[in-house]
C-alpha cells in the first residue's frame, strides 16, 4: 500500500551527491514530491529532508542502496505520525487589490499569514503550514490575482527526543571502542 514517507538522509557535503541520491529515486521509478536540503545540528553534515509517496518495501530498498553510498552517513525513514513538520509559502498579489477592500487583510488573519513587503505595485504575503494549508491560502488569494507563488520544500524535526543521527553516530563510536579502533 503506498503512503507518505519523509526520509532524512545525513551526509557528509560533497559536490555530486545530490544528483546521485535523485538519480537512486530515479531508478526506483520514485517521484520526489518535496526535497530540502541543508545543514544539520552536527558540524560538517548536511541534512536532506524528502518526501514521497511509495511502499514499506520499495522505501526499505531505496534506504539500503542509499547508505551504501560513500558519503550517504545514515538514512532514517518517518511517516507522518513520527514528525513535526512545515512548509513556507510566499504569494505576491497586486496592492490595488490589497487597497481596495478588506477582504486580502481578512483573508491573511484568518490563515495566520503574514504581510512581508508593500509596495505600489505588489505585496508580499508569508504563510508557514502544511502543503495543504498553504495550497488553500494560495486559492483564496488567486482570486484577487497572484502575481507570483513559491512554496518551500518540507522542513521536519522527529518527535523523539534526541537527533536519531547523535545517537546513531555515538553507537558506532561505542562498538568502535569495543573492537580496539581508535580514530572513530
Amino acid at each position: 500500500m503506498q503512503q507518505e514517507f519523509t526520509l532524512t538522509i545525513f551526509s557528509e557535503n560533497h559536490v555530486g551527491l545530490l544528483n546521485q541520491v535523485t538519480t537512486a529515486f530515479t531508478r526506483r521509478s520514485i517521484n520526489i514530491e518535496s526535497l530540502n536540503v541543508s545543514e544539520s545540528s552536527l558540524e560538517g553534515i548536511h541534512k536532506f529532508t524528502i518526501v514521497v509517496f511509495s511502499t514499506r518495501e520499495i522505501i526499505e530498498k531505496l534506504v539500503g542502496q542509499l547508505e551504501k553510498k560513500l558519503d550517504v552517513l545514515k538514512v532514517f525513514v518517518f511517516t507522518t505520525d513520527e514528525i513535526i513538520h512545515q512548509e513556507l509559502a510566499l504569494y505576491k498579489v497586486p496592492t490595488e487589490a490589497l487597497l481596495n477592500g478588506n477582504e486580502i487583510e481578512q483573508i491573511v488573519r484568518q490563515y495566520g499569514a503574514q504581510i512581508m513587503e508593500v509596495t505600489p505595485e505588489y505585496t508580499v504575503i508569508q504563510k508557514t503550514g502544511h502543503k495543504s494549508e498553504t495550497q488553500e491560502l494560495f486559492v483564496k488569494l488567486d482570486k484577487y490575482g497572484v502575481l507570483q507563488f513559491i512554496r518551500s520544500g518540507r522542513i521536519a524535526i522527529t518527535k523523539l527526543r534526541t537527533e536519531l543521527l547523535e545517537k546513531y553516530l555515538k553507537k558506532l563510536r561505542t562498538e568502535a571502542k569495543i573492537r580496539g579502533i581508535e580514530s572513530f
